[in-house]
């Protein structure tokens, strides 16, 4: 017969409570258990809604009846809108290329005439079939809203509720609505995103581990030539994989390319400066390659995916958020990489959102060099 250790139970509690020792002392564990859940439950909570509000909405009263002036008061007092007149329809058409609107009304001449004889009357609204979501969304309030105003109407007495006036849709870039026109340009970008602070979120933290880095900074090379000789590989990389993503979007998707290969190569070189430079400089900070890799997917990944607009309305989520969002690389990726895909060059659209996302590259490229010391503790 075995006999029994008496020291067992002893023994097992004092594991336990180095273990607990080790969680509490531990601030990675603290951050994966407390702060991860806060995070992702504020991000799910606000940042993902199929509800589409405060849409930019261009409105062209071409009548300019007392009908036509109280549909605009009708629509700019509901919250699914946010409305913006134009004197005529091309003014306000360009917003809808560079997104700052994401539908156009229009009001026909004879609108407030045709409504007191009771003739059927057509509301005209283009939207940007490139946000299939968005688009469908728009049309179904405006509908409802059309349909409201003219029962609300009929309730005053006086003027009968026939169906005389009904909403027109026209999408333009996608007029079948077809969801991958929307959702491949996206997912290009979350790809880019994943794939670019991946691929140097591991180069220092890599260095640092293997004891390399001793090597490297002996050397007589200046830091930021060191910085962007690593750099630049995984530049190379990343358009390699930007180039795949386009082919199988192209070729095994149908999608349309109406833009150029030099607006695409100078959009996606400004997003992986950004991006690469977001890695190397969670590498050389973290030092170690598996906090790493899950800084980089927590700080990539899901804020790009979330956060850029690619699958939820920015307009649509509280405001606090929407502040948050202007963080985001991918935000002044996804736009461009769309009207790549299905408008063609838009060049008032691409230009700023380069810049933007230069500066990203740069500042992250300034802070790297400043987090790399030359002396190692």
């Amino acid at each position: 017969m075995i006999a029994r250790d008496p020291f067992a139970r002893r023994r097992a509690a004092a594991i336990r409570a180095k273990e607990w020792a080790q969680v509490w002392l531990d601030p990675s564990t603290f951050g994966l258990v407390v702060l991860m859940p806060l995070i992702l439950m504020i991000l799910f909570g606000n940042a993902v809604s199929l509800d589409v509000r405060h849409s930019r909405l261009g409105v062209v009263d071409r009548d300019h009846s007392q009908a036509s002036r109280e549909l605009v008061g009708i629509l700019r007092n509901n919250e699914s809108f946010a409305v913006v007149e134009g004197p005529s329809l091309g003014a306000l058409e360009r917003g809808l290329v560079d997104g700052t609107l994401r539908g156009v009304a229009v009001i026909p001449e004879g609108f407030g005439e045709s409504l007191l004889r009771e003739q059927t009357q057509d509301l005209q609204l283009i939207t940007d079939g490139a946000q299939v979501n968005t688009a469908t969304f728009l049309t179904g309030h405006l509908r409802d809203a059309v349909r409201a105003w003219v029962a609300a109407r009929a309730g005053e007495g006086g003027v009968a509720a026939p169906a005389v006036l009904e909403v027109v849709a026209r999408y333009t870039y996608n007029p079948g609505l077809q969801s991958r026109f929307m959702l491949v340009p996206g997912a290009i970008g979350i790809v880019m995103a994943m794939i670019g602070s991946l691929l140097t979120a591991l180069i220092m933290a890599r260095e640092y581990e293997r004891g390399t880095m001793e090597g490297l900074l002996s050397t007589p090379i200046a830091i930021p030539s060191l910085v962007l000789s690593k750099l630049l590989p995984y530049y190379v990389l990343g358009l390699a994989s930007t180039g795949i993503c386009v082919a199988v979007a192209v070729l095994g998707y149908g999608l349309p390319f109406r833009g150029s290969l030099l607006a695409l190569f100078l959009i996606a070189s400004a997003f992986l400066a950004a991006v690469l430079g977001q890695g190397l400089l969670i590498s050389a900070g973290t030092k170690n390659q598996f906090v790493s890799t899950q800084f980089a997917l927590l700080s990539g990944f899901l804020p790009s995916l979330l956060l850029s607009g690619f699958l939820f309305e920015i307009d649509s989520m509280p405001r606090a958020i929407q502040w948050l969002t202007y963080i985001v690389p991918a935000r002044y990726l996804i736009p461009p990489l769309q009207s790549v895909f299905l408008v063609g060059d838009v060049w008032s659209l691409f230009l700023p959102n380069i810049v933007v996302l230069l500066g990203f590259g740069a500042f992250f490229f300034l802070r790297v060099t400043r987090a790399i010391k030359r002396t190692i503790a």
